[in-house]
């Protein structure tokens, strides 16, 4: 893999320009790809099922970031945990841990 140090302006490009999609690695790191063609693809009954569940963990995480103390609860732990709030509220949605109804 080539690495290139870009100029200041440049280093904070994120995104999909072109046919190409820019991404920032855990480590800081710019990555470049090729855009995936996935026009043709056809994807199952249980994908589509997943995605679908993906999209309401996604709703209750930002639902959770809305909410001041499932917000306070997911930094602390986050904190405890060197993860990121926001995507622990998303694990807890599939585990079934629901902090906005109390459950």
């Amino acid at each position: 893999m080539a690495k290139v140090i870009l100029d200041p302006l440049i280093k904070g490009i994120r995104g999909k320009l072109g046919g190409l999609v820019y991404r920032l690695s855990p480590n800081g790191e710019t990555i470049v790809s090729k855009s995936p063609d996935m026009s043709k693809v056809e994807w199952s009954l249980a994908q589509v099922e997943h995605r679908h569940r993906f999209k309401q963990a996604n709703a209750y995480a930002k639902a959770a970031m809305a909410d001041p103390v499932a917000r306070t609860i997911y930094e602390k732990q986050a904190a405890e945990q060197g993860r990121k709030p926001y995507r622990m509220a998303v694990s807890d949605y599939f585990k079934g841990i629901d902090l906005l109804s109390g459950k």
